[in-house]
């Protein structure tokens, strides 16, 4: 289609078919948007859990926790909570304070994908209004003009089949988006679930003190013992 056809199809699609292309393009902006946040998300989860597994394995809660620090994964939240109540709370707490935050990075994954399910679900139904609308327009230029051609109402039947097929293209093109990122997310957030239930058991077995422990076995000078001198008794002869 040239730029010429592109212009007349517009035309006769009127302010109803300029909002379905609004549509496209803020469905296909939420696309990309979170194609960016979850790029090799799950890579870094993983490569971080493994990390802090490694670290508990050896008992290293501190370096486990220095790592997490480090990261730049949303993963490293929930680890950091579990980190946090280690030692403070009871072990259903724990496992409950860590599921909780998993459950709150599974939402921030979801973004803005709501906007992709509402464009699907109401784009067909603003080119249905711009079907109505082209048919009105076709039924008042018969009564205006007392005539039926296609010169009288052909402007507003092809108002009313453009508006109609692209509401029909917009509403698959934001489903087939929305399908795929929900289903991608499915996966991840259950590879979540699997890792923090995975942490919260081998944190139970860990000692509550996160420090190292060379940290744990040394003690300051001013706390050890010194060894008391016998008390000097006086000789006979000075008594």
């Amino acid at each position: 289609m040239n730029l010429h056809g592109f212009t007349q199809t517009m035309k006769a699609g009127g302010v109803t078919l300029g909002v379905i292309l609004a549509c496209s393009v803020l469905a296909l902006a939420v696309g990309l948007e979170r194609l960016a946040a979850l790029w090799r998300f799950l890579d870094r989860a993983r490569t971080l859990a493994e990390t802090v597994k490694r670290c508990l394995y050896r008992g290293a809660v501190a370096e486990a926790r220095a790592a997490c620090e480090r990261s730049t994964s949303l993963a490293a939240e929930f680890f950091l909570v579990g980190f946090e109540r280690h030692g403070r709370s009871n072990e259903g707490a724990l496992e409950a304070a860590v599921d909780r935050e998993r459950q709150r990075v599974g939402l921030a994954l979801k973004g803005h994908l709501w906007i992709l399910a509402t464009v699907g679900a109401t784009a067909p139904f603003i080119g249905l209004f711009g079907t109505v609308y082209g048919i009105l327009r076709a039924f008042e230029q018969i009564g205006a003009t007392h005539q039926a051609g296609i010169d009288v109402v052909g402007p507003g039947i092809a108002e009313a089949l453009v508006t109609t097929a692209a509401g029909i293209v917009v509403a698959i093109e934001a489903m087939v988006i929305y399908n795929y990122f929900m289903a991608r997310l499915s996966r991840t957030v259950l590879e979540l679930k699997l890792m923090s239930e995975e942490f919260v058991e081998l944190l139970r077995e860990q000692k509550p003190d996160p420090r190292p422990k060379s940290e744990r076995s040394e003690k300051p000078e001013s706390a050890q013992l010194q060894p008391i001198a016998a008390p000097v008794k006086p000789s006979p002869t000075e008594a």
